[in-house]
């Protein structure tokens, strides 16, 4: 189809399609090739029918002939959807003991087995059983998906994340199994299952929905007419967003309108409050309006630095739901909250950012004397929006987590040892302080309280450090200044004095602290830097695998505190190991880790019961094996930087040994080749010592046959001269083929008709062939083809003796031609035995082949060499099959046409 550019003034109607966006939608179909379809019957409610709207489709598929199989399906003791179960096949359950229970559960790697065509799975967000291999079913989903098989599921609106607070301040329930809305956005198919409130409601009291008994405690609380109009409402501008989004994806797709709008990015800074999981959620619903990038930071400030560790856990749980969603996750390291965040936001090109409304007192004294955070961003940054959000509806704010929300209401834990230190220090500063005043005045003391001050704060942080500033104005208030031995001042001077030296020793504590967190920062970044860096380093030197298998290991589990081991694929593509100490390798999970790409087992989504982690080792080709870590912290990698980190030491791992074995193939491919010019180089220099031999042999036979008598003596001499011929043809193979591969032949190309070819090799091969009848069936009519005579008569040659040595006397042969395709087809038919069965018919042409090994047939395995080699120098290809009918083989050259000469 021609494509118009868009800066064509006279076909301002055709814009031009955009290049990326065509790079983008053929990168995404080559993804999805092979890849099963996904089909979500999505509904407000439990009880509006989308089990029972799945069955039925199921079975008009099974009418239709496609293969359908009920991998699990929930009937919930409703009759009609149990008798939308007759006729399909159903996959039996897995049972998993547990708790002393017997659990029965999807069976998975039964269905990846049995790889039907259509699988019904219900319920999408279901949570497994533990020791299942994914925690969730819609990771099952995902896995069978990948295989290439359809999955047909069901999910109600309120197990989609994004919408999770939402429906919980509606219902007064947060219900706890969700699915990330990218599976939702990303299923091939949507049907929506509505029914009106009333109805539903009709069906509950009916006993459709739940038993009697349930039902009548469902209908008091959850099957409200209101909250079942609110999911009503919410589901249908769910599949409204979806719908928008597929009509977007189709104009981009044919290029509809020249003017796209700059896609939007928002920052979004949360801050280890109760909630900053629904802000996230808020966002992410923003987010999907607005199709724009995303990403959530959290700022490691100092004054953050001894915050209750359930705190810090509520903030790794909060980036691991933002990237769940989709977002981009960092921890920002920053002494000033406002200025990271600015810096980040310039950095990433961000035009908005979001942040929760901070809980403040009812009357705090510094209010009137400091900006907020809003305020003191839009200051730094007057060019970006800044949106202050509630954190979502004020149920999803009372269901945080208690840890985290008992932590911002109490107070955090002093660092009982920073004080007791800097208690001690100022008494012993004290005792100093008063044998100084022997010698110095009372205003020069004041210097060492402030030393004790800014050791204080870079030893032990802000707080100690503002408890050393106060306690060395009180210590130097009651010691030294009169009347001594209380806190009365008499001289106003002094009053001056304590300010200064207060505000002196704060401000300086204030710098420490900063400088001792920075300094902090700065480390941990050097840290992750220099062990790339070494790693890096390191693995350029390496000269084997094993060396980059021992540097691997070493410099991995010295980084992360843990034990570590290696697992790459033997030959036939077995993982074994390659190294490491005790560490536990399942070779089940690093199977499944290569396979799929991702990471499993500890602290993962799939199989996170095994006490390590299975990192890929992902190389731009192919998967070079599996990083297996046993940490000691296993929580060190929730840190998206420390997780940031370990891929990055996996991907270069992966290079190393991609390098490695580059570089051993190359070292083979090099050492092939030279093994190659060697044997060619001798078997020139010997085939031409004994072309003169045989030339004197074969003449003086045929000499000879002229003046001997018919009988014993002459037929000797006939077998002398065949033999001879023979031998003669063999080495003229062994010097053509030479010739061949070491690009010393030239063709000598002209219009040839192929009959004239074939009737030259036929009377060459008279004698060869008196006892095979030969058919021939190549019209005068065919295409002339630019051919080197002397080379293709070589062809055929060999393919005839080729058939003549391997088909008993008496069998026929038969030489064919013509056109097909665009093609010329040359075939050489012959009676034999057929093609060897233990050998790829490739295998054939590579020269020394022969089918049998041991055989009374003379020959080194050279004329199929020869032959596929001159028919590849004149840009065709051959063919070797069974005959049909049998028995016997084809061999077939193809020659394509070319455009025929002018004759005059």
């Amino acid at each position: 189809m021609p494509i118009s550019p868009s800066a064509d003034p006279a076909s301002p109607g055709l814009p031009r399609p955009d290049p990326d966006a065509l790079v983008a939608r053929l990168r995404h179909e080559q993804a999805q090739a092979g890849r099963g379809k996904l089909r979500i019957y999505f509904g407000s409610n439990a009880g509006v029918g989308k089990t029972y709207a799945m069955l039925a489709a199921a079975q008009r598929e099974r009418q239709g002939g496609r293969e359908v199989l009920v991998g699990l399906v929930e009937t919930h003791g409703r009759k009609e959807t149990a008798q939308q179960l007759h006729g399909l096949e159903q996959l039996p359950l897995r049972e998993l003991p547990h708790q002393g229970r017997t659990l029965r559960e999807f069976d998975l790697d039964a269905a990846l087995a049995r790889r039907p065509r259509v699988l019904l799975l219900d319920e999408l967000a279901h949570s497994n059983a533990p020791g299942s291999r994914h925690p969730k079913r819609w990771q099952d989903v995902q896995e069978l998906l990948d295989a290439g098989i359809d999955v047909w599921t069901t999910i109600n609106v309120q197990h989609l994340e994004s919408l999770n607070d939402v429906v919980g301040g509606i219902v007064g329930i947060t219900v706890r199994e969700t699915v990330p809305d990218q599976v939702f956005d990303d299923a091939d198919e949507v049907i929506v299952v509505d029914i009106s409130p009333d109805e539903l409601l009709r069906r509950l009291k009916d006993g459709k929905v739940y038993m009697l008994e349930q039902a009548e405690r469902a209908s008091r609380n959850f099957f409200r007419r209101g909250n079942l109009l609110a999911l009503r409402e919410l589901a249908l501008r769910r599949t409204a967003d979806r719908v928008d989004e597929d009509m977007r994806d189709y104009r981009r797709e044919r290029s509809i309108g020249t003017v796209w709008p700059a896609r939007e990015r928002l920052l979004v800074a949360v801050a280890g409050r109760a909630g900053d999981d629904a802000l996230v959620r808020q966002v992410a619903r923003m987010v999907r309006r607005l199709d724009a990038d995303w990403m959530v930071v959290y700022v490691d400030a100092p004054q953050r630095q001894h915050r209750p560790r359930s705190v810090q856990a509520a903030v790794l749980k909060t980036l691991a739901l933002a990237a769940r969603l989709g977002a981009e996750t960092a921890t920002l390291p920053g002494a000033d909250v406002a200025e990271a965040l600015v810096a980040f936001a310039r950095e990433r090109n961000a035009s908005r950012l979001v942040l929760a409304q901070p809980p403040r007192p009812a009357w705090s004294p510094w209010r009137w004397w400091t900006r907020s955070l809003p305020d003191r961003i839009t200051h730094l940054h007057p060019d970006i929006d800044v949106l202050v959000l509630s954190g979502g509806s004020s149920a999803a704010r009372t269901e945080a987590p208690p840890a985290a929300t008992s932590a911002l209401l109490r107070r955090a834990p002093l660092p009982w040892k920073g004080y007791a230190g800097v208690t001690l220090a100022c008494l012993a500063a004290t005792v100093l302080a008063e044998q100084l005043l022997r010698v110095f005045d009372p205003a020069n003391v004041v210097m060492l309280f402030l030393l004790i001050v800014v050791l204080s704060s870079l030893r032990w942080g802000r707080g100690p450090g503002a408890w050393a500033a106060l306690l060395s104005v009180l210590c130097f208030d009651y010691f030294f200044v009169p009347p001594r031995g209380s806190f009365h001042v008499n001289d106003t001077q002094y009053l001056f004095t304590f300010v200064l030296m207060l505000g002196v020793a704060l401000v300086c504590g204030q710098l420490m602290a900063r400088l001792r967190h920075e300094a902090r920062v700065a480390a941990e970044r050097e840290r992750r830097a220099g062990a790339l860096a070494r790693l890096a380093r390191d693995l350029s030197g390496a000269l084997t695998q094993e060396q980059v298998v021992e540097i691997a290991l070493r410099t991995v589990s010295g980084v992360f505190d843990a034990q570590a081991g290696l697992l790459l694929p033997d030959a036939d593509e077995r993982l074994r190991p390659a190294g490491g100490g005790p560490c536990p390798m399942d070779d089940s999970i690093a199977r499944w880790a290569m396979d799929h790409g991702q990471q499993a087992g500890q602290g993962t989504d799939t199989l996170p019961a095994a006490p390590a982690r299975y990192v890929p080792l992902a190389a731009p080709v192919r998967m070079r094996g599996v990083l297996v870590l046993q940490l000691r912290a296993p929580q060190r990698l929730e840190v998206p930087e420390e997780q940031r980190l370990l891929e990055a030491c996996a991907s270069q791992v992966a290079l190393a040994l991609e390098r490695q074995h580059f570089v051993a193939v190359a070292q083979q491919t090099q050492i092939a080749m030279e093994g190659e010019r060697m044997r060619n180089t001798l078997l020139s220099a010997v085939s031409h010592d004994l072309r003169t031999p045989l030339t004197t042999i074969l003449g003086a036979a045929e000499a000879a046959q002229r003046h001997v008598p018919p009988g014993g003596a002459a037929d000797m001499l006939e077998q002398v001269r065949i033999q001879a011929q023979a031998m003669q043809r063999l080495v003229e193979n062994l010097l053509d083929m030479a010739r061949l591969q070491q690009g010393g032949v030239h063709l000598q190309r002209e219009w040839l008709p192929l009959d004239e070819v074939v009737g030259s090799a036929l009377r060459q091969m008279r004698a060869r062939l008196g006892q095979h009848p030969v058919s021939t069936d190549v019209p005068a009519s065919l295409p002339l083809l630019q051919l080197d005579a002397l080379l293709m008569e070589r062809v055929l040659v060999n393919l005839l003796d080729n058939a003549a040595k391997y088909t008993p006397a008496g069998t026929p042969l038969a030489i064919s031609a013509r056109v097909q395709d665009g093609e010329l087809l040359l075939s050489v038919r012959d009676g034999g035995p057929g093609l060897p069965s233990h050998l790829p018919v490739e295998t054939l042409f590579e020269p020394f082949t022969r089918g049998t090994a041991e055989s009374t047939v003379s020959g080194i395995g050279l004329g199929l060499a020869l032959v596929r080699s001159i028919v590849e120098a004149h840009g065709g290809r051959i063919e070797a099959a069974a005959a049909r009918p049998g028995p016997g083989t084809v061999f077939t050259l193809r020659f394509p046409v070319p455009e025929q000469p002018a004759l005059d």
